[in-house]
């Protein structure tokens, strides 16, 4: 076990080996010295010596005793066993001496500049792991493990995290791998140490450990293999690629942060500078004409239509009027300082339109394109952001569409909802956002705020992250994105102690060509790696389509959270037949449990006296007519015994609409709702309760479960088209109660 950091030696000797390395002009570290690295920061490797010939080699050996390998140190010679330069299982010094003149004359190695030869002994009989990092653009440092030696390219199963890791993220990420089971021993073998793994993970990638410390300076680093036996593990190869001189990705956050995010309670006189954005006093819009329609006129319209209660403050050189409203010539004029400014006009001339106003503007989103998204914009972009900079105000996009904020009377959107409710959004994309409040609306989200981030030059996801972590009107956050900027602040704030939970969506997801690929490490990590191991290790759970990501926020602005018993066990009751056969299964895929109820569950359902071919251990499949006995009483005593007895977690009741509309002159859906109201109401966080209504898709189906809809999430009942929706939505809310409960133990 590696050393404590406080008793480890001084990191003297990783910063010397790194310069001198440099100072060769080598973009990696010679393995004797990538393994004297490893020695400094307590990591075991085996005792070995380098030598200059043949001779020296054999007298190593025989100083060493018993079988030792023989391997090439050269700076032209990156993968040893591929240039013939490596021998093992070599027993006394007269072996050791002929591999070394062997492979010095070797036609493989014939013209290569030799440094020596690296003498060892061989490492002890283990499991050959693989330990390795690699420096993500967007997050920094990103550590893997996995099945090594010749394992890791041909079966690739390998598990990523983010630096720091916690004991937690270490033991997880081996938990994640197919073949841990080699590590306990299997036919007859000997169980292999995972503490020893573990706290070599932690050595590289923990907090103080050799990536925090030196992690700027590193491109790539391959441990493989690393052999884990019952007494440790012990680092038997070593590659160390380093990177250039460019900044590291601390140095790629934004320099101009926001203020301090005002914490509702804390006594701050002033609103935070998100809340300027998400409610402002005044308005000022850039773009709209006096004499047609552009899309900064429609912004005004909406505006208007909306209900927004400030001043709106069209600006234009010539106009007296626009959209009825009063024209300022330019933002110098404004009466009173402008909280939130709209800019739609020619990239080219939006610096000019900002300057002169200094002291009066606060959050400026720029809606235009034509900025760093294509090449001869860049330098607009950067015009615009020392601009804000020497002003004083902050810069929403460019190459984005608007803010929607239900409470500020803000939008972007046609005909959004005017409720306010507890999703809090930021995206990269315009359009994509107009689909997620449109989806959202037809399906009961309800926002705290949407905000389109653009380019994000200035502002960033991680300041809007950070401010709707605050913000007590938000239960939860929707992220799309396609990079982050500041990925290692994001990672942060996300396993901070008042984080909450997040659904991503990532763009870009098929980018190549981000990370190198000089080691297996590079040659692994795909761009969603990083983003996966962000998921991992924060309340932060990762979904690919718009209706995924709609479903889970439903999910998460009507169900309290429940990290201290993630959700596995769930009860599937409606009218089913194979629709529930079918749903168990899907369900299964997504790891949650459709298991018999308790015993004493069962036991009750079976004293009802169903009717035969109801199904009454779980999942509970009941006729049509038998839903409705009693005026649909029955549905209360299924209810009762589920949320009672049956030990479940969670419980989704669907309903095929075509066989309850018109059965009755009193409406059995509105009875079965309010049924699940009240019991829900009287047993508050007992069972997660989602309804799934099923449409044969016709229209008057279709609108009927509209109606049926309102009327649930009036009740604080979330509705899902198809169990396989109510499926994913609730495999994500169990995911996070998981990923809530590790990141607070930790």
């Amino acid at each position: 076990m590696p050393p404590p950091a406080s008793a480890r030696p001084a990191q003297g000797p990783v910063a010397a080996a790194i310069a001198r390395a440099r100072s060769d002009g080598r973009r990696a570290l010679l393995e004797p010295e990538a393994k004297a690295v490893l020695r400094a920061i307590g990591i075991a490797v085996p005792d070995g010596e380098q030598v200059a010939d043949a001779r020296a080699a054999g007298e190593v050996a025989a100083r060493l005793g018993g079988a030792c390998a023989v391997k090439v140190v050269s700076r032209d010679v990156l993968h040893k066993s591929d240039s013939g330069g490596v021998r093992i299982g070599l027993v006394g010094p007269q072996a050791a001496a002929a591999a070394v003149a062997e492979m010095g004359a070797s036609e493989a190695l014939a013209g290569v500049p030799i440094d020596g030869w690296l003498v060892e002994a061989m490492a002890p009989a283990g499991v050959e792991m693989v330990i390795g990092a690699v420096r993500d653009p967007d997050f920094g440092p990103l550590v893997m493990v996995g099945l090594g030696g010749v394992f890791v390219e041909v079966l690739r199963d390998v598990a990523f995290g983010l630096v720091p890791l916690e004991r937690a993220d270490a033991e997880a990420m081996i938990g994640r791998l197919r073949g841990r089971a080699l590590l306990d021993g299997v036919r007859g073998r000997p169980a292999a140490s995972r503490s020893a793994l573990v706290d070599l993970l932690l050595a590289i990638g923990g907090r103080d450990g050799f990536l925090e410390r030196h992690g700027d300076a590193i491109a790539e680093l391959d441990l493989n293999p690393v052999i884990v036996s019952a007494q440790g593990a012990v680092v038997a190869d070593a590659r160390v690629i380093l990177a250039g001189d460019e900044a590291g990705c601390e140095a790629r956050m934004p320099a101009h942060r926001a203020e301090p995010v005002a914490v509702p309670g804390a006594g701050s006189a002033r609103p935070s500078l998100f809340e300027s954005l998400l409610r402002p006093a005044a308005v000022a819009v850039l773009g709209a004409s006096a004499t047609g329609t552009t899309i900064a006129n429609t912004f005004i319209r909406r505006l208007k239509a909306f209900g927004y209660r400030g001043p709106i403050w069209p600006v234009h050189p010539g106009a007296e009027r626009i959209e009825d409203l009063p024209v300022l010539r330019s933002l110098a004029d404004a009466p009173g300082p402008i909280d939130y400014t709209y800019v739609a006009i020619g990239a080219a001339r939006v610096a000019d339109a900002l300057r002169g106003a200094a002291g009066r503007l606060r959050v400026v989103q720029v809606i235009s394109s034509g900025f760093a998204e294509v090449e001869e914009g860049q330098g607009l972009e950067q015009e615009l952001l020392a601009l804000a900079r020497r002003d004083g105000f902050r810069v929403v996009g460019p190459n984005c569409l608007g803010t929607y904020s239900p409470r500020g009377g803000l939008t972007f959107p046609e005909d959004a909802p005017r409720e306010s409710g507890p999703i809090g959004v930021i995206a990269q994309s315009g359009g994509l956002s107009t689909d997620i409040v449109k989806r959202g609306q037809s399906r009961g989200v309800r926002f705290s705020g949407l905000v389109t981030i653009g380019n994000a030059c200035d502002v960033g996801a991680t300041e809007l992250v950070e401010h709707f972590t605050a913000d007590p009107h938000t239960r939860a956050i929707g992220l799309y994105l396609e990079s982050a900027r500041d990925g290692r602040a994001l990672y942060r704030l996300l396993r901070g102690e008042h984080a909450k939970p997040v659904v991503l969506m990532k763009g870009g997801r098929t980018r190549q060509g981000t990370l190198a690929a000089a080691s297996h490490t590079g040659s692994l990590a795909g761009d969603l790696r990083a983003w996966e191991a962000l998921c991992e290790q924060t309340p932060c759970v990762a979904v690919d389509t718009v209706d995924r990501f709609v479903d889970a926020l439903l999910a998460l602005q009507v169900l309290a959270l429940r990290p201290q018993r993630p959700t596995r066990k769930v009860v599937l009751f409606g009218n089913g037949g194979g629709t529930s056969v079918l749903a168990a299964d899907y369900f299964a895929a997504l790891g949650l449990d459709i298991e018999p109820m308790a015993p004493a569950a069962v036991e009750r359902m079976r004293a009802l006296g169903l009717p035969p071919g109801t199904g009454i251990v779980n999942p509970i499949d009941t006729p049509v007519g038998t839903l409705l006995t009693d005026g649909g009483g029955i549905a209360r005593v299924i209810l009762d015994i589920v949320h009672e007895a049956s030990g479940a977690d969670a419980l989704v009741m669907h309903l095929n609409l075509a066989a309850f509309v018109g059965r009755s002159a009193v409406d059995p859906v509105e009875r079965l709702i309010a049924i699940a109201e009240e019991v829900g109401r009287t047993r508050p966080g007992q069972l997660h309760f989602l309804l799934v209504l099923r449409s044969d898709g016709s229209q008057a189906l279709d609108d009927a479960r509209r109606l049926y809809r309102a009327r649930a999430l009036a009740a604080g009942i979330a509705v899902y088209d198809e169990i396989a929706d109510a499926g994913h939505a609730l495999a994500a809310v169990s995911m996070l109660e998981r990923r809530l409960a590790a990141v607070r133990a930790s």
